[in-house]
């Protein structure tokens, strides 16, 4: 899930500077996400099959399956504010914007979700989310100074 949010905000920064089309923008960030979330499945699999020496179970595929769901929603999210933008419903440097600021509050969210389903305290998940929050931030924060 954070992976893929990571990739996802990477890719909205990094399509900033000069954007194409809404449209594109939202279709680079679904087939982006696809191909990260069957690159994540691939090195999962394998991962698995090289410890286990052997095929994963039906229970290990279904997990791995649901991983990469999470992954691919994590990187496309962001293609909600390009869908609206090329709908004419908000400008395009709003879509940039939202995409920015809510994938970094996504990935803040996530940090905290998986601290909390871990077991940990809430002062100690909110470290988490702030941890992991951090490296959004300076995907942000680098664009910002050499832009």
């Amino acid at each position: 899930m954070i992976y893929g949010a990571i990739v996802g905000l990477a890719l909205v920064v990094a399509l900033e500077p000069h954007p194409p089309t809404a449209a594109a923008v939202g279709a680079i960030l679904v087939t982006t996400a696809i191909a990260v979330a069957l690159a994540e499945l691939y090195s999962d699999v394998v991962g698995t099959r090289i410890r286990l020496r052997g095929p994963l179970g039906k229970e290990r595929r279904r997990e791995a399956g649901t991983e990469v769901i999470a992954v691919a929603v994590g990187a496309a999210f962001p293609a909600v504010f390009f869908v609206l933008a090329a709908g004419d419903a908000i400008e395009l440097d709003t879509a940039f914007t939202l995409a920015k600021w809510s994938g970094l509050g996504l990935i803040g969210a996530y940090g905290f979700a998986a601290a909390r389903l871990s077991g940990a305290a809430i002062g100690r998940s909110l470290l988490h989310a702030l941890a992991v929050g951090a490296i959004g931030a300076a995907v942000i924060l680098v664009k910002a100074l050499v832009h």
